[in-house]
Order: C-alpha cells, then structure tokens, then sequence
C-alpha cells in the first residue's frame, strides 16, 4: 500500500536509509546552558541580550552581567562539547574586556571551526524585573545579529515564577538558554 507524506517523513526501508538517517541524525547538535545574577550597583547598566534596559540597576558581575548572552554562550559551548563561560570570559575580564558579546565570539568560532551553523535558540527568563515582553524584540532583533541568524530562530519566555524563587522577588535574573546546531 502506498501513502503518501511529506518529504521530511522519509522511510526507513533500506541499509541506504538507514545510513542517510545517521548521518542526518550525527549533523544535529542541542546544548544547554545556564547562568544567573543578582542585582547590584546602581551605577551599573543592566544588558540583557545586548540590549540596555534603562531605568533598572545592572547585574552583579565581573563582566556586563548579560545572563542572556551568557546563558548562550554556555550552551552553544556544550553543543560542541565544550566547557563553561568561565574558561573563556575570566581570563578576558582580567584584560579589562566586560562585553559579554566578545565571549561569545570565541564559541561561535569553535562552532564554525567545527563546520556547524545555529538553526536557532531557545532563552526561557525568570525575573520580577524588568518585563521582559516590553524588550523582547529588541532582544530578539540584537540575538539574532550577533548569533547570524534570523530573530524568527530565536524565542523567548519569561516568567516571575510566581515568586516562588529569588528571582522571581527581583533580587536577580535567572536565564535557561538553548541551542540547536546543524553540519553546514
């Protein structure tokens, strides 16, 4: 019997497809990463994403504090099994480079050195404050420029946790990133 479907649901009938379906499966790669902050100086800009949300104290930390381009940052690292934003951005913080969009240039390097390419990103916020909805365009235009991929490959979510954390009482900005890579 003969049904039809889409290209994308092709058939596993022969050894042909079979190897066809490793070595579609071995071109895909998926990484998390993590990272969180705590409010601090009030002299200090808050940069989420490569944005500058005004009006808000900044995050706590050696560099800018961007929880989001960290968060990328690590994730985009463990897609290529690789390691912490740490090993890469403290040793930059000690020649005075804070912008977390230079860490991110270091992975994004690897990434291609491995012949890979982002097919998109996936950033899930937890925080009081700001709202995020009120800059998610603006974080999501400046995402995908500095990532090369288009802002419909990047999504957000943010939520308050209803309070039931730290940061969702506003003491900081907690952020889930996730990647998906392809071979190309």
């Amino acid at each position: 019997k003969v049904v039809r479907c889409g290209r994308e649901n092709f058939k596993l009938t022969t050894q042909t497809d079979f190897d066809n379906a490793v070595l579609i499966m071995n071109s895909l790669r998926v990484g998390i990463g993590i990272d969180s902050h705590r409010f601090g100086d009030r002299n200090k800009l808050l940069i989420l994403g490569g944005v500058i949300i005004p009006n808000i104290r900044g995050l706590s930390a050696n560099s800018d504090g961007d929880v989001i381009l960290h968060a990328i940052t690590n994730a985009l690292s463990s897609s290529i099994g690789g390691r912490s934003l740490g090993v890469y951005a403290d040793e930059l913080c000690e020649k005075g480079v804070k912008d977390s969009k230079e860490y991110i240039k270091i992975i994004l390097q690897k990434i291609k050195e491995k012949n890979y390419s982002i097919s998109n990103v996936g950033i899930s916020i937890e925080c009081k404050m700001p709202r995020i909805s009120d800059y998610e365009e603006k974080i999501k235009d400046s995402v995908a420029n500095i990532l090369g991929i288009k802002t419909d490959d990047v999504g957000i979510n943010a939520t308050s946790g209803e309070e039931l954390t730290e940061f969702g009482k506003g003491k900081g900005i907690y952020v889930i990133a996730v990647v998906g890579l392809r071979k190309g």
